[in-house]
């Protein structure tokens, strides 16, 4: 599944976390690692730019973090970062420059490129969003099958089975996910592409699509 792997869905240059996913062929293999990582790198950081707040959480110095913010470690918030309300990060969570995490928006396990918003009431969990990608108000992640077996990612009639039991979505850049949509487990987004409003999205959905419903999915021109 070549749409699905990290060359064809990220932007690298875009990330604190280019040395973790050009280690990984397909971005899900890249989760079980993401807490390692962030220990790896956080204390090697310009100590000029970043802040160490507690047990293992990084701040820039640029970043806005509200008083009322939740932030557990390992965490890392990039350069002029916004972590707004009553956002809570519960940890294993990297949030790249300039991204918004609004209030109220919880993430778990997370990869946050540079410029991405979640910026109302979101949920994101076990997940990857590329650079500049954008959850509507109350669009969320669902990273767990209601049978809790491993996740499977499929394509027509491929399919990939990732060994996993927790996989929200890998999100390419500049995707816009619709307000109250949910994106199953084991959802890959590629580059470019529109989720229309309150949609229930799973298996691969190609670049430069624009997902009406699962029935009606058409190119961009």
């Amino acid at each position: 599944m070549e749409e699905c792997k990290v060359c064809n869905l990220y932007n690298l240059e875009e990330t604190i976390a280019k040395k973790l996913l050009e280690s990984v062929t397909y971005p899900w293999e890249a989760l079980p690692k993401i807490n390692d990582f962030i220990l790896e790198i956080g204390n090697k950081l310009d100590s000029n730019k970043y802040n160490k707040i507690g047990e293992d959480v990084w701040i820039a110095k640029t970043a806005k973090v509200m008083p009322s913010a939740y932030i557990k470690g390992p965490a890392i918030i990039g350069e002029n970062a916004e972590i707004r309300h009553c956002a809570f990060l519960r940890g294993k969570v990297i949030v790249g420059e300039g991204a918004v995490v609004g209030n109220s928006t919880e993430l778990k396990n997370v990869i946050l490129f540079n410029k991405v918003q979640v910026p109302h009431y979101n949920y994101v969990g076990d997940s990857i969003l590329g650079y500049k990608a954008h959850m509507g108000a109350g669009s969320i992640t669902s990273n767990v099958k209601s049978d809790k077996k491993l996740v499977v990612v499929k394509n027509g009639k491929e399919q990939i089975e990732t060994g996993i039991k927790k996989f929200g979505a890998m999100i390419g850049d500049e995707v816009e996910v619709g307000c109250g949509s949910v994106l199953n487990p084991g959802t890959v987004i590629g580059k470019n592409s529109n989720i229309y409003p309150l949609s229930s999205v799973r298996g691969v959905i190609s670049p430069n699509s624009i997902y009406k419903n699962q029935n009606e999915i058409v190119q961009k021109y």
